[in-house]
């Protein structure tokens, strides 16, 4: 993927739920101008998926589900076969959570992320934070080792943190809410600087609100727009360099959404 491509990333919030609706996830993949698509709590084997969700014509799938049943699990689909596969980022608590897979594409590796969701005072919480202080060294690391061999990484997914307050709408009534805490906000922050690493999106549109990649799907929260941003591609600088657009494929309407989480698609220059 040495040329122009387009990436996006979904979490589908249980891949057979999102398959079955109509419009749902077959008709996105079905019209997706995307050249990879990375999905993220899939809570689904490869044997529970039909064909058309498992080996779609024209794309190649990497499935990597937890070995807890009904969790977690994340994917890759890619229009070319991948020179390379990796699960897990060598914690050894979270090698077959279904939270991190990457395949390597030409002189691109994409990867597809789903950090764990906390719940404050809970142990959901420690698992998430057990989870970041071993990340962010891998990041560090691998951004290192693809670079040393003129290679480019993006690690898309759900990562269950919105980093600035004009990344959720009600920021002020979820200063003490996991996913914007004082410290989750920290981690990304050194995501960002320490590790060097771009928040693709943000760079393209330093200024605006949002756009929000998530609404709960209780009260009028997609009517209104009450939304979070938590879905990113971050990405190594050299690619992130090359980002020209991106979007959020914000469904229409509310009746037509097969997610509480919409695409983030991102089109990236040879």
């Amino acid at each position: 993927m040495s040329d122009g491509f387009v990436v996006s990333t979904v979490n589908v919030n249980g891949l057979r739920a999102a398959a079955r609706k109509d419009p749902g996830f077959v008709s996105w993949l079905g019209s997706t101008s995307a050249d990879v698509v990375c999905l993220q709590e899939t809570r689904a084997e490869r044997e529970q998926l039909a064909r058309e969700v498992v080996a779609p014509p024209g794309w190649h799938v990497v499935l990597a589900p937890a070995a807890a049943k009904g969790r977690a699990g994340v994917a890759v689909y890619s229009r070319a076969e991948p020179d390379a596969v990796r699960v897990g980022f060598g914690a050894a608590e979270f090698a077959e959570a279904g939270r991190y897979v990457e395949v390597d594409l030409g002189a691109v590796t994409v990867a597809s992320l789903y950090l764990p969701s906390g719940e404050v005072g809970t142990p959901r919480q420690e698992e998430k934070e057990r989870f970041m202080d071993a990340f962010l060294p891998y990041l560090v690391e691998r951004r290192g080792q693809v670079e040393a061999r003129g290679r480019e990484l993006v690690v898309c997914g759900d990562w269950n943190i919105a980093h600035r307050e004009a990344d959720l709408r009600n920021w002020r009534g979820n200063r003490r809410s996991s996913g914007f805490l004082p410290q989750e906000r920290a981690w990304l922050s050194r995501v960002f600087g320490e590790a060097g690493y771009v928040d693709v999106v943000r760079s393209l549109f330093p200024d605006r609100e949002g756009p929000y990649t998530w609404w709960s799907y209780r009260g009028r929260a997609f009517d209104n727009d009450t939304g979070w941003r938590i879905d990113y591609q971050v990405a190594t600088p050299g690619l992130a360099a090359r980002a020209v657009s991106a979007r959020v494929e914000r469904a229409a309407a509310h009746g037509e959404r097969w997610s509480d989480h919409a695409p983030v698609t991102v089109r990236f220059g040879g």
